[in-house]
């Protein structure tokens, strides 16, 4: 028989250790304080969703036009408000609720980052197979980060600085440097790449090395501590 303590949700550790943590707190703080009463964290679950969508489709019809690469930099930032101030707003308002919202949250995360990097892949700018090698590397090092949450009760949100805020910062900056520089193709190994798919092996290339390093680390640890 379970234990009925093992059904219960266990409080982790978060380690959010990121460049621009610091700015990125007093922001949220600030909006949550801001937010009129009629706006949940739900509904700002649903707003980082469908921000997700909207960079899906601005990949999409940069297809027909390189100007749509605003669009889905606009919904990084959209993204950004949703997806980074509904728990800010729930902590603020006293109205956690730990298991509903780490469900749905990572859950709507996983599902929104199948979007992003599809929508990625389906623009000139970024080969499929590539975009589909870095969704890969990304929900494996997500597991991980579930894994650890549940076994060792560590949530890291960031790795050596570098967390969700961060990633989207730099993918709008990736975006500004598609629509100035257009596709610029590049043979390597007697293949045809574009610039973009190099710096997206690269980061594809980094999320594999943390999450072997991460998961010798971790296993070493629980093997020492058992």
């Amino acid at each position: 028989m379970t234990n009925q303590d093992d059904n219960k949700f266990r409080p982790h550790v978060r380690i959010n250790d990121t460049l621009l943590g610091a700015l990125e707190k007093c922001s949220l703080q600030w909006f949550a304080k801001k937010m009129p009463a009629w706006v949940s964290p739900d509904i700002l679950t649903g707003i980082g969703f469908f921000a997700t969508i909207i960079i899906f489709c601005g990949y999409w019809l940069s297809n027909y036009h390189a100007g749509f690469l605003w669009l889905a930099s606009f919904g990084f930032m959209l993204n950004w408000f949703g997806d980074s101030l509904d728990g800010t707003l729930a902590r603020y308002r006293h109205i956690e609720r730990p298991q509903f919202g780490y469900y749905i949250d990572h859950t709507v995360d996983a599902i929104g980052q199948v979007f992003i990097i599809l929508g990625l892949g389906m623009s000139p700018y970024i080969t499929f197979n590539v975009a589909l090698l870095a969704l890969v590397a990304y929900l494996l090092l997500s597991v991980h980060v579930y894994i650890r949450t549940y076994v060792m009760g560590v949530f890291r949100i960031s790795y050596y600085k570098m967390g969700p805020t961060e990633v989207r910062v730099i993918l709008i900056l990736f975006n500004t440097l598609m629509f100035f520089l257009g596709t610029l193709k590049v043979e390597l190994l007697a293949m045809s790449f574009t610039l973009y798919d190099i710096l997206i092996l690269i980061a594809t290339g980094v999320m594999v090395l943390l999450f072997l390093i991460y998961s010798v680390k971790g296993a070493l640890q629980l093997l020492k501590s058992e």
